[in-house]
């Protein structure tokens, strides 16, 4: 899909649709504390959940969710929590990696960069990421809820709105719908 290219820098706040999917081997929706934490602020900002799901921590699990996402035109955000770190079973970017058409080198860095204040030196230890697919923006990140919570108000919320300047993700976005 092509980018919406009526949208530029600086217009006003446009509501997305955006997903959310838990990666964990042990959370279920009641427990589901950095999923829910980035439901709540999508939703406080404006925007709509168009889908949430918690899959297992399994490079063909996490890409069949993320896959059909990316193929549906009603979506235009998908937010990951869990699957970035460095244990065995932490299999996110190597999941989904290559399904992007293009990285966005600099996500990544800027959130371990944030969280160096919070959590110094262990930021290390984050593989957070994100990447383009599709007209969709993919944006993965640790699963801890205050992660979660730092990624969301420091740096996703102005990337997804319009209003924001110089620049953000939503002239690149699928909004055919």
């Amino acid at each position: 899909m092509s980018s919406n290219s009526s949208i530029h820098c600086g217009d006003a706040f446009v509501a997305l649709n955006i997903a959310v999917l838990t990666v964990s081997d042990t959370r279920e929706e009641h427990n589901d504390t950095s999923g829910q934490a980035l439901v709540e602020r999508l939703q406080a900002a404006g925007h709509h959940l168009a889908a949430k799901a918690i899959s297992k921590d399994d490079v063909y699990q996490l890409r069949a969710v993320v896959s059909q996402w990316i193929a549906d035109e009603n979506i235009q955000v998908i937010l990951t929590t869990g699957g970035t770190g460095f244990t065995a079973r932490d299999n996110t970017p190597e999941a989904l990696l290559p399904l992007f058409d293009k990285n966005i080198e600099g996500f990544g860095e800027v959130f371990r960069t944030i969280s160096l204040a919070e959590i110094g030196t262990s930021t290390i230890q984050s593989r957070a990421f994100g990447g383009m697919a599709n007209g969709t923006v993919i944006l993965s990140v640790p699963g801890s809820t205050n992660a979660c919570k730092t990624a969301w108000d420091k740096l996703i919320a102005e990337q997804l709105d319009a209003s924001h300047r110089p620049c953000n993700f939503v002239p690149h976005l699928n909004l055919s719908n």
